[in-house]
């Protein structure tokens, strides 16, 4: 039995739509009910059909090989909401929220990172040979990551305003860069531990600056072009094209630059979307109206990128004989993480002297992770794996990168189901959300 793949994501888009007649009943956001519709769908659940009913070989089955087939929807998903975000990056908001924005983004994210590494620490001494330092500075430098996509959409499904949203969109989109720059430098760290890389002070400091240098750069250049055009395109199809080519511009410029000769650089295509909307926005008076048909092309776009994201969970990590060892590191990696974003925003936002409501509920707001963890864990658990083959304990820097990538995994689950919940709360107790939107 067997069923095509188009078939497949028509079958996905129906059970989404209808998973938010429910999410309405319950009074939980749509986000949630995707997530949910993604793991019912997945290869580990609706996945069993075509599988024999049973795991073995599941990662060869026909679902899984959909849902792997079909990763490039969240890249541009998450491209477009880059973007959105960056048009919240007005030259005159920026001017109100400017340092506050960075002093917030840099203590809301050391804080975090700082919060995992001491909870960790206490793990390590209890099982040192466990929980290796590696582990430890690896989770904390992922824990400062958090996932846009989550917050942007619950802002939109119940059309939240004011101070806390006004100074969560910059937050957010910013932290890209802060998660970036602390994982190459713990990560360099970690790697000279485990006897595998030598310290290295253009990898830990002048790479990652230069990264995020070029990423900010090419997505400014992409932002003047879409702007000079619309002169020549005035059409609201036409401009939103442009739009589109700057999204699939973004990801192009940073899978070039991936390759060995362009330097191999891992330049952020989230920095450069959202450089590109906001110098968009900024820049044309008019771009109001381009946004609000974007909005409505990338709704299904937004969908799918959910959905896929529930799908592609992989559940098998709670059933193997290390299952839960990694449910206890997660638990303790979400504890940690939560309390040092609530108390790295707090302590922003009060030095800043934000509005009580930005204080209170703002490190609330910053719970989701998701795509960018995950893709920093995945690079970890590569790189140890290549470390492996040349020191003395290499089967245990190899178990290190699959621990660290399977608690960023169980974690995530956690995160993508209630991490909306949790930021539509946040936005409801600042009055962001009115009571009939919250409904």
């Amino acid at each position: 039995m067997t069923i095509h793949i188009f078939a497949y994501i028509a079958v996905l888009l129906f059970a989404a739509l209808l998973s938010t007649r429910l999410m309405k009943v319950l009074r939980l956001p749509n986000v949630t009910g995707y997530i949910l519709t993604g793991i019912i769908m997945g290869p580990f659940l609706f996945g069993f059909l075509f599988n024999g009913f049973t795991y073995e070989g599941i990662k060869d089955g026909v679902v899984f090989g959909y849902v792997s087939r079909l990763g490039w929807v969240s890249q541009v998903a998450l491209g477009f909401i880059a973007f959105s975000i960056g048009t919240s990056f007005r030259v005159s908001t920026l001017k109100t929220l400017g340092k506050r924005v960075i002093v917030i983004t840099v203590l809301e994210a050391l804080g975090a990172s700082l919060a995992v590494i001491l909870a960790l620490m206490v793990a390590h001494f209890i099982v040192p040979d466990q929980i290796g330092w590696e582990i430890v500075l690896t989770l904390g430098a992922i824990a400062s990551a958090t996932a846009p996509a989550a917050t942007l959409m619950v802002i939109k499904q119940y059309k939240a305003r004011g101070k806390l949203v006004d100074t969560l969109l910059p937050v957010v989109a910013l932290d890209d860069a802060a998660a970036l720059i602390l994982f190459a430098v713990l990560f360099q760290i970690a790697t000279t531990i485990v006897g595998g890389g030598e310290f290295s002070v253009y990898r830990m400091v002048f790479k990652p600056l230069i990264e995020i240098g070029l990423s900010l750069a090419f997505g400014a250049v992409l932002g003047l072009l879409v702007s000079f055009c619309n002169k020549f395109f005035l059409s609201r199809n036409n401009r939103l094209i442009l739009c589109i080519m700057s999204v699939f511009g973004s990801l192009g410029i940073y899978m070039a630059f991936r390759m060995p000769q362009l330097g191999g650089f891992e330049l952020s295509s989230l920095l450069m979307c959202m450089m590109a909307g906001a110098f968009y926005s900024s820049l044309r008076s008019d771009s109001g109206r381009t946004l609000d048909v974007l909005d409505r092309f990338t709704a299904p776009v937004y969908m799918m990128f959910f959905v896929l994201s529930g799908a592609s969970l992989d559940l098998s990590i709670f059933f193997n004989s290390n299952g839960l060892f990694v449910l206890l590191i997660a638990l303790i990696y979400i504890a940690s993480r939560v309390l040092g974003k609530w108390l790295g925003a707090f302590t922003g936002a009060s030095l800043t002297r934000c509005e009580p409501e930005v204080r209170k509920y703002l490190g609330l707001a910053l719970i989701p992770q998701a795509g960018v963890a995950i893709g920093l864990a995945t690079t970890a658990s590569s790189l140890f794996r290549e470390l492996s083959v040349n020191v003395a304990n290499g089967e245990e820097v190899a178990n290190a990168g699959a621990l660290i990538l399977a608690v960023i995994l169980s974690s995530t689950l956690v995160y993508e189901l209630f991490g909306p919940f949790a930021s539509k709360y946040a936005l409801t107790k600042a009055g962001a959300i009115t009571i009939g939107e919250a409904a």
